[in-house]
């Protein structure tokens, strides 16, 4: 019971957000949450907040987990309902974004059928579509271009990531962000897919020697509701939520951009770097025999690829949303 002049208890939400230790969690969500919402609220609502890799939640069982009302707001990395929802992952093929620019047009093109089929579907009311930095490729050994990763082991962490690293003629070997350090020391992979920052972050600008700026893919997350738990809330939160959540997508977008561009220049030991460490990399740039094989492999393998793991609706699904915006077609099952 409150008494008369005593301040009412805050409403406090339980969140699970995205990877722990990176800038987009560290520097943007749990700020947030732990501290702009009550501000922002005058101190009527709160928050607490833990990675989802830290809160024992397998990735895969994420969404589920959301839906079921077990968790009710929480962050889902799209690649890990990749292999359950093919449809999901299209956004975010390999090859398919070569820039920050691109994504953008992708995924706004893509988010009206991501939003409406994730409350149908699943009960679950997308809120913020949140992306990681640049996906690019770290090597042990010298490489000029992307010809020259034929017959190398390298880490991927997707079946789109396998696809395109196949298709160059290399080996993908699906690794855990966690298990790269280990995988390169025992020599089980030679390169790495992985973030610009993220690779700087874990050393593998120790290890490794060259890193090609193609981004291979990026690594895209939702935050989300189950809607029952969003419909409870009180119409003033509802309402805050709304205005704030674009800012913090805005924000991590941001950072991500940032983040490409800072850990390239990190790891080839730029004057620029100011939040990683100094490297000694060779940094080798997209020329135009990539940009060529890296149309070709989308076109005719990774898109290939992901209709084949995909339902039958796939092809439509993509035609009415990204491939206007690229310019390429899906050719309609027979």
């Amino acid at each position: 019971m409150v008494c008369a002049g005593q301040a009412a208890p805050a409403q406090k939400l339980r969140i699970v957000g995205g990877l722990a230790n990176l800038n987009q969690y560290l520097r943007n969500e749990e700020p947030f949450w732990t501290k702009e919402l009550s501000r922002l609220s005058a101190g009527k609502f709160e928050a607490d907040i833990v990675p989802f890799d830290r809160a024992g939640v397998p990735g895969s069982d994420m969404l589920r987990l959301i839906q079921l009302g077990v968790i009710p707001f929480g962050t889902t990395l799209m690649s890990s309902l990749s292999a359950q929802y093919p449809e999901y992952g299209a956004p975010d093929l390999a090859g398919l974004n070569p820039d920050i620019a691109s994504l953008k047009k992708t995924v706004a093109a893509f988010r009206p059928y991501l939003e409406k089929t994730l409350r149908t579907r699943h009960g679950v009311e997308a809120l913020a579509l949140y992306v990681y930095p640049a996906q690019v490729v770290f090597c042990k050994k010298p490489l000029a271009s992307l010809a020259d990763l034929a017959g190398r082991r390298i880490r991927v962490s997707s079946a789109t990531q396998s696809d395109f690293v196949s298709a160059l003629g290399g080996v993908p070997v699906l690794t855990g962000f966690a298990q790269i350090m280990t995988s390169m020391a025992s020599g089980n992979v030679e390169c790495a897919i992985t973030g610009s920052m993220s690779g700087n972050t874990l050393g593998l600008h120790e290890v490794t020697t060259h890193v090609h700026t193609l981004p291979v893919n990026w690594g895209l997350a939702i935050f989300g509701a189950n809607l029952t738990a969003w419909e409870a809330l009180p119409p003033d939160l509802k309402a805050l939520l709304r205005r704030e959540l674009p800012k913090l997508e805005a924000a991590i977008w941001s950072e991500s951009e940032r983040e490409t561009t800072e850990g390239l220049a990190c790891n080839r030991g730029a004057s620029s770097c100011s939040n990683g460490r100094q490297g000694h990399m060779v940094e080798v740039g997209v020329s135009a025999q990539d940009e060529r094989r890296r149309q070709e492999i989308l076109t005719s393998v990774v898109l290939t690829h992901w209709l084949q793991r995909c339902n039958a609706p796939c092809a439509e699904i993509w035609n009415q949303t990204i491939g206007p915006v690229h310019g390429i077609t899906a050719p309609l099952a027979k």
